[in-house]
């Protein structure tokens, strides 16, 4: 099968099984220090028909795929034989197996890629979720990312049509709502642009996960980067919180500043303590806090505020109730893979 359709390098881990549908290539802003992900790359905004032949080419591959599944005697579902099938035959390529295993989980989801989507005319956009709708009228969640750069721009009307068009859900890369700590590596925003973006969306109805990265203000801004963060995401009260933990990727600015003894980085325990003091001052309702990445120690802090606060901050006090012996093994543990809880610490089956 030659069917087609470009998709990009990254979406965020809770669209693991969505469709993906690359709107723009690479990031307009490209000069966070800790990113690396499209550096040497030239932004690019693609035009309206350029996703339309994708997502022409994708309702070919899922026509294709739903008519195997009839002569398979599957009735039209694509279920475990059907991709079997698929999987097994050179004739398929690539781009007809992310199809097929995007039915194969119901085929409701789609992400908007790139790093920016919705830096894209507002028109444009909604020509394009207007033809998604069309060609595949089961889907029921769209997002996207979207710097706070440009959210703050757009209208809360903008969102508003965009949010009748489909667009449910935009994931924004805060990562520190420290001015300092967004200077240091150079984000090209300030926290009260963070703020209006976040209230913008919120505004509009289109549920919102904010990124925050702990350790990203290093041992010098930790406090901050913990302090003003809660505040931000106070003001904005998102749907979703989500933690990324800071790692240091070579190659970046950042990891020039390490070198350097410009930036010193946080250890383990210093980093459970930044989100220890994060939680604490969060004074939000309604938001999950998410702890989705293996980059994260503790994968537990998970709840929704205000009524998990404590339950989550009990996950840390259970961890720092470890001596260092145990605290060291589970790092390891969690950092090769074998353990996701701590309760896997005293798991001898694990």
């Amino acid at each position: 099968m030659d069917n087609y359709f470009e998709q990009g390098p990254i979406r965020p881990p809770s669209e693991a099984t969505s469709l993906l549908i690359r709107v723009t290539r690479n990031c307009p802003w490209n000069k966070c220090a800790f990113c690396q992900t499209y550096r040497g790359t030239k932004f690019e905004l693609r035009s309206v028909e350029e996703v339309k032949v994708d997502i022409q080419a994708i309702k070919d591959c899922a026509d294709q795929i739903i008519e195997l599944s009839w002569k398979l005697g599957e009735g039209g579902q694509v279920n475990r034989n059907v991709l079997k099938q698929i999987s097994n035959q050179r004739f398929y390529n690539d781009y007809f197996q992310a199809v097929a295993v995007w039915l194969y989980f119901g085929g409701e989801n789609v992400f908007l890629q790139d790093a920016n989507s919705l830096i894209a005319k507002t028109p444009d956009l909604l020509a394009i979720l207007d033809f998604l709708k069309e060609k595949f009228p089961k889907i029921k969640r769209i997002t996207s990312y979207c710097r706070s750069h440009t959210a703050a721009r757009k209208t809360v009307s903008e969102f508003e049509q965009l949010k009748n068009a489909g667009l449910s859900r935009i994931h924004v890369g805060m990562e520190s709502g420290s001015d300092e700590v967004l200077v240091l590596v150079n984000k090209g925003v300030t926290a009260d642009i963070h703020i209006k973006a976040g209230q913008n969306i919120k505004q509009a109805g289109i549920e919102l996960s904010e990124y925050f990265m702990p350790g990203l203000g290093g041992i010098k801004f930790t406090m901050q980067n913990a302090l003003e963060s809660a505040r931000v995401i106070n003001a904005i009260n998102p749907d979703f919180i989500r933690l990324r933990t800071l790692h240091i990727v070579p190659g970046t600015a950042l990891e020039d500043l390490v070198k350097n003894g410009e930036f010193q980085t946080l250890s383990d325990d210093d980093i459970i303590r930044e989100i220890r003091l994060f939680i604490e001052n969060l004074e939000v309702h309604g938001s999950q806090l998410v702890s989705d990445h293996i980059l994260n120690l503790l994968e537990e802090l998970e709840g929704r505020f205000p009524e998990d606060k404590t339950k989550i901050l009990a996950v840390i006090k259970r961890y720092f109730e470890k001596n260092d012996e145990e605290r060291l093994i589970f790092r390891l543990g969690r950092r090769s893979g074998a353990f996701r809880r701590l309760d896997d610490l005293g798991d001898k089956e694990t």
